[in-house]
């Protein structure tokens, strides 16, 4: 429940009628290579089917590179002007993109037999390298766009392929699943040497200089290769799986890293999940990053999959397992942004901060994640040892609690620069803690529920609480519960506590919503009424009032007084998981297991709004202290903000009404003073066919009204005739407007070719709505020229009798 602003308090209640998605974090790396522009602005990531352009300042998806056959991306790589992108696919193709527009150029079969797994541009993007895992090589003319070498003696997947960034020496190193080097002389197209040393896979290749060649392995060693002789100079033992090795640039001042002379220095990324310097020459390790963590031997969420130096930025960029994108200062490796590539499946959310600011995530991982809105920079959060099921959010935004499965209640704490500590942690319950809610007015206490049916009361001290907001809490200090009720038969799906902090509400799979006292948890009643378990309960900012949404489909609102069901929600056809308040307790939103979310509005029972943004259940939902967004988490792993579009939409209709009154008027002006053109080239642009009848109407009862329309109706735009023949065809189904419809489209046939006319948008469906209608109309008028001559004829011969008659009698 989002806590009211006081200034938004003191303003008549607005309804809201919609919202507008504003913003998806969704996920944008599922694995793989990335890459980054030289100029340091643009990271490319690859996501299944397609490689996403990401903005790096803002993390962004600026678009996507899409395969056309849905088959999965299995290399790509950028060109080295970065005007060009290749991508090869599980369809055995390749595809060449100006990725700026974004536009495939060209694609052309891979030739390779199975997948392509790496490839590599030489320094002058002419050629292009493919390494497949049918165990060949391909090397293509990018210019004349022709396979140039088809080079085979390696065994098992190529993994590894690189040009010699001397390009007059025409050689490209490989590297495959049996540990060697291969440097491939391309002007004779063999396999010049073998560079045998590893013992483990080969998985990064750097070149210190024309003659000097650093690789890295998962046999926990690097080593420096002397490309003269061919032989390996130094082996460095690095004591972990090794994913890459950079080298340090000359140029620069790396002091603060250990590097205190000009020699070979590198850095490397892997198991340990740190960066840490060598010098090539001791084969010693000059730095270690620092890192919160203990380190461990084997791999862990922590590991680091890839790194690469970032000259543009002068940042060093690594990829750890998770998907987590880490961009550090090369000078002291200080981490200055980090991206989540991908986010699993969300289970909650909350605004964070004091303006809301950022936003706290909860996914199906021990990790928490915190995003910057502004930025997208993600500060991974550890602590809990198994999946984090809930959270929630103190009134100030500062702090916040998170219960998880491994039996434990966490308290966090944002300092002033958005940095987020634990600060206290709680044990006690039997089973996974799968709801938790804040105390309202005070950070005084926190609520937790388990699946060990039982509600536990934490107490927040005051010292803790100024020792935090001081930043001295080192370590986690211990939480203890006050209180502990075993409140249900089942598990407990949610707890809310009320807005003064007396009360709090718990709901069940047991289909029971029951309210607790919140200073001794006596039970005060049982809201008994769905048909299936509750998922959420919501206490309402100004009513004595709890809301409940359950599996049954249904959202209720209870009268706290006589626990009696005051309303009835229906609408969904699946289930409720998350309701909250908005519109200061007027209305509802809820959000269901089939991704939707629907806006109430309490007083009429009426569905408002349905927002259809997710693509599966949607766990969390809430709104952020101006009450004018909201942001949900789903299954779907993407985290949407909606923002309130009610104001801006009333905004836009009024404008929209108030041009139509002003073109109106203009147009019984023009009508007014007969300026028949203008008129219609209005009538026109208002889309309204009844409109633009009047003025044809008008012009015809003038003198000469046919002349008249047909001068004015030849000075139309092609666009404005084909709007009135689109008119004509609604005139003319109605024997009142026929005349004026025939009049118009005899206008059109006479000045306009036939060639011409066959060139109008929906020419053919008019002629066919035309036609029937046409016909109509001259069989009645054939069918009143018949009757009318009748007539006459009677009329002639009644007065012929008349004239015998007079005739006799003056006789």
């Amino acid at each position: 429940m989002a806590d009211t602003d006081p200034a938004a308090a003191a303003a008549p209640v607005r309804f809201k009628s919609n919202y507008a998605a504003t913003r998806k974090i969704e996920p944008f790396y599922k694995g793989g290579r990335i890459q980054i522009s030289r100029d340091g602005k643009f990271m490319f990531c690859p996501c299944g089917s397609k490689v996403n352009v990401i903005d790096v300042e803002t993390g962004a998806v600026l678009h996507s590179l899409q395969q056309d056959e849905e088959e999965d991306v299995t290399a790509f790589v950028l060109s080295p002007d970065d005007e060009v992108l290749v991508t090869g696919s599980r369809a055995l193709l390749l595809r060449r993109w100006r990725w700026r527009e974004p536009r495939c150029e060209r694609s052309w079969r891979a030739v390779h037999s199975a997948p392509v797994a790496t490839m590599a541009f030489d320094p002058t993007a002419t050629l292009l390298a493919t390494g497949g895992c049918d165990s060949t090589i391909k090397v293509w003319d990018m210019v004349k766009h022709y396979c140039t070498h088809n080079l085979k003696g390696s065994s098992g997947v190529v993994h590894l392929v690189q040009f010699h960034p001397d390009i007059s020496r025409l050689q490209l190193f490989s590297s495959s699943i049996d540990y060697k080097i291969r440097i491939w002389d391309l002007s004779c197209s063999r396999c010049v040497a073998v560079l045998e040393g590893h013992f483990s896979a080969v998985t990064s290749l750097a070149f210190a200089d024309g003659n000097s060649l650093l690789s890295s392995g998962r046999d926990k060693i690097c080593m420096v290769w002397d490309l003269e002789s061919r032989q390996s100079k130094r082996t460095v033992p690095v004591y972990e799986t090794v994913e890459a090795a950079v080298l340090l640039p000359q140029e620069g001042d790396f002091s603060q890293l250990g590097v205190k002379n000009r020699g070979l220095h590198f850095v490397t990324a892997g198991s340990k999940g740190i960066l840490r310097v060598w010098e090539a020459a001791s084969g010693a390790c000059v730095h270690s990053q620092a890192v919160p963590f203990a380190l461990r031997e084997e791999p862990s969420e922590r590991s680091l999959s890839q790194c690469q130096f970032v000259p543009a930025r002068n940042e060093i960029l690594t990829v750890s397992v998770e998907h987590n994108i880490l961009f550090y200062d090369a000078q002291s490796l200080q981490l200055r942004k980090q991206l989540a590539g991908y986010n699993e499946e969300v289970l909650d959310v909350k605004f964070l901060g004091p303006g809301d600011s950022h936003i706290v995530v909860a996914t199906n991982s021990p990790q928490l994640k915190v995003f910057e809105l502004a930025t997208s920079h993600c500060q991974i959060l550890y602590g809990h040892t198994e999946t984090i099921l809930a959270l929630d959010v103190f009134r100030k935004g500062l702090m916040f609690v998170t219960c998880a499965k491994d039996r434990s209640v966490r308290l966090w704490r944002m300092g002033r620069a958005g940095r987020v500590t634990c600060v206290a942690q709680g044990l006690g319950h039997a089973h996974g803690v799968g709801a938790v809610a804040c105390s309202r007015m005070k950070e005084s206490f926190v609520v937790t529920s388990s699946q060990d049916c039982t509600i536990k009361i934490w107490n927040i001290p005051e010292s803790l609480t100024s020792k935090a907001k001081a930043a001295l809490v080192s370590s986690p200090e211990p939480l203890h519960a006050r209180v502990t009720e075993r409140g249900h038969d089942k598990d407990i799906n949610s707890v809310a506590v009320s807005p003064n902090d007396k009360l709090l509400a718990t709901g069940s799979q047991d289909r029971l919503a029951k309210l607790w006292s919140c200073s001794d948890c006596s039970l005060l009643g049982v809201f008994s009424g769905h048909k299936r378990g509750i998922w959420c309960v919501q206490f309402s900012p100004v009513d004595q009032v709890l809301a409940t949404s359950s599996a049954d489909g249904t959202l209720k609102l209870w009268g706290l007084r006589d626990f009696s069901c005051l309303k009835t929600f229906e609408g969904h056809d699946a289930s409720v998981l998350k309701i909250i308040f908005v519109s200061r307790g007027a209305q509802l939103l809820s959000s269901g297991s089939d991704g939707l979310l629907k806006l109430w509005t309490i007083k009429t029972n009426e569905c408002v709004k349905t927002l259809d943004g997710h693509e599966d259940k949607i766990w969390g939902l809430h709104s952020n202290k101006k009450d004018d967004m909201v942001v949900t988490a789903s299954s779907d792993s993407c985290i949407t903000l909606w923002q309130d579009v009610t104001e801006i939409e009333e905004k836009e209709a009024q404008a929209k009404q108030e041009e139509q009154i002003m073109k109106e008027q203009e147009l019984s002006n023009l009508l007014h003073e007969k300026r028949f053109l203008k008129a219609l080239g209005l009538a026109i642009s208002l889309d309204r066919p009844h409109t633009v009848l009047t003025v044809v109407k008008a012009i015809l009862r003038e003198p000469e009204g046919r002349r008249r329309l047909e001068e004015n109706i030849v000075r139309l735009r092609k666009d404005q005739k084909e709007a009135v023949l689109a008119f004509l065809v609604t005139w003319n189904t109605n024997s009142r407007n026929c005349h004026e419809a025939q009049a118009v489209m005899e206008t059109l046939l006479r000045h306009e070719a036939p060639d011409t006319l066959l060139q109008f948008s929906g020419i053919k469906s008019a002629v066919e709505s035309l036609l029937p209608y046409t016909e109509r109309h001259f069989q009645r008028l054939s069918r009143l020229l018949q009757a009318s001559t009748f007539i006459e004829f009677m009329w002639h011969n009644m007065r012929l009798a008349d004239v015998a008659q007079q005739d006799q009698g003056t006789l």
